[in-house]
């Protein structure tokens, strides 16, 4: 069978989800049942949309992000998403035969589109941790990243253990995997919780705080722009951070194919290419300092 050609749509507002068009052939089949009419040839109202049968119109996929961690997920200059993981994703419609429609969701919101219906899948960067495993199922990683420091060029830091003393104040995203860090380990400093990273970037830009945890990429990149004030500092202070793609549980033919398609993409060059089109220079700045690399799982 054909591959059907996916389209990739935009909104911000709540569409119909796949679930949501499954049930409505179910709905069609029991009116006909109620009014007697026959309903042979027509498809098991019970069917996965993950079935390997697709209608002339394809089937639609809506795949939840937040759109503000470039190059991964955000907008370009027409406002449209853009990055590896919309690209990934739009790939992966075009092999399983989905209408991607992606939906720009708040952080917070991203978990709860899935369980209350509104998305199919969250792709964003997400860590894959026990907590999260407990509301929702991840596919296999697809991505791997460590935690860094932005310190202030001032605060005489060189280690994470030099953030974790009385008077020293660092600085995290509310909820991120540097949040957890710093709870667990940093129990010494103050933690200043913000709601997003460029707060905490000038937080530490400004000499509020000491320093930022987040991942090496967000750091490397405020390092660049804020050479005077910052210092990176690059120590590998805990085993690497695997990224998924959320499902709703239970949803296992659709994480089937998802995890079907990271196997096909770590052998056929998608990651690579994916990389020579967003992150060919920080790539290079990774290899030249040592740092795993987002795609290197050997």
């Amino acid at each position: 069978m054909a591959k059907v050609a996916h389209t990739a749509k935009f909104v911000e507002a709540p569409v119909m989800t796949r679930r949501a068009l499954l049930a409505v052939p179910a709905l069609a089949a029991l009116a006909g049942a109620l009014g007697g009419c026959s309903q042979d040839g027509s498809k098991d109202a019970g069917s996965s949309a993950g079935s390997s049968q697709t209608s002339d119109e394809g089937r639609t996929l809506v795949v939840a992000m937040e759109l503000a961690y470039p190059p991964f997920e955000t907008k370009d200059g027409a406002g449209e998403p853009s990055g590896i993981s919309v690209d990934f994703m739009r790939d992966f419609g075009e092999a399983y035969g989905y209408d991607i429609v992606i939906e720009n969701t708040a952080w917070d919101g991203l978990i709860p589109s899935l369980q209350t219906g509104k998305a199919d899948c969250v792709i964003s960067s997400m860590t894959i941790t026990d907590e999260r495993k407990q509301t929702v199922d991840f596919s296999d990683a697809y991505a791997q990243a460590q935690l860094a420091i932005l310190a202030n060029s001032g605060s005489g830091i060189s280690s994470v253990d030099d953030l974790n003393q009385e008077g020293k104040t660092v600085a995290v995203k509310t909820g991120s995997t540097g949040d957890v860090y710093a709870t667990n380990h940093l129990t010494e400093a103050t933690i200043t919780r913000l709601a997003d990273e460029s707060a905490c970037v000038t937080e530490v830009v400004q000499g509020r705080a000491d320093g930022f945890i987040y991942d090496q990429l967000t750091i490397y990149r405020n390092h660049e722009a804020n050479p005077d004030t910052t210092e990176a500092v690059f120590i590998p202070f805990q085993d690497p951070e695997e990224w998924g793609i959320a499902v709703k549980k239970g949803d296992t033919e659709l994480l089937d194919e998802l995890n079907a398609f990271i196997a096909d993409s770590k052998d056929n060059g998608e990651f690579d290419r994916l990389t020579e089109k967003y992150l060919a220079e920080e790539k290079a700045a990774f290899d030249e300092l040592g740092f795993t690399w987002f795609f290197d799982f050997e």
